[in-house]
């Protein structure tokens, strides 16, 4: 009889475990995301994104995207200009800022969110003349799962613009 009791009350605490560990699963999986808290947050990314670029710190840049980052940018018409002369810079090239300027950013899931909008990228070419260059882009961000960051995943640009 006293061995019956034991396994009862084996079998009654892993049972009522099992029970607790399932209610955890299912409360972990109603989270409800704060999406006025993520839509921020990615837009403290941007922002810190931008300022970086204005400032000249090119070195942080890599912190704002994941391992993995991948960034096409346009390579036609008045893009090709800019992309030579950022790659053998010369005369008075210099990067000078980046605007972007989203028209929908949408928080898929936790950890995945888009953004699309239009940009500029502002640069003074070699012969010291201001040049201004608009894209249309499309940014897939990731969370970053240690500090909770997001970060630019994948990102297309072109120059086709929006209506």
């Amino acid at each position: 009889m006293r061995t019956f009791l034991l396994a009862l009350c084996f079998i009654s605490f892993i049972a009522c475990d099992n029970q607790k560990q399932s209610q955890q699963q299912e409360t972990e999986k109603t989270k409800v995301l704060d999406i006025e808290a993520e839509l921020a947050s990615i837009e403290e990314t941007r922002t810190a994104f931008q300022l970086a670029v204005k400032e000249n710190r090119f070195g942080d840049l890599k912190k704002y995207g994941t391992s993995d980052v991948k960034s096409l940018t346009p390579d036609c018409g008045s893009w090709e200009p800019f992309k030579t002369i950022r790659e053998n810079p010369s005369g008075k090239f210099h990067y000078d800022s980046l605007v972007m300027r989203p028209v929908e950013t949408i928080i898929v899931s936790d950890s995945v969110a888009y953004d699309f909008g239009t940009s500029s990228t502002y640069y003074t070419n070699a012969e010291g003349e201001a040049i201004e260059l608009n894209a249309t882009f499309l940014a897939i961000l990731k969370k970053d799962k240690t500090d909770g960051t997001w970060k630019l995943h994948r990102e297309v640009a072109n120059t086709v613009k929006l209506d």
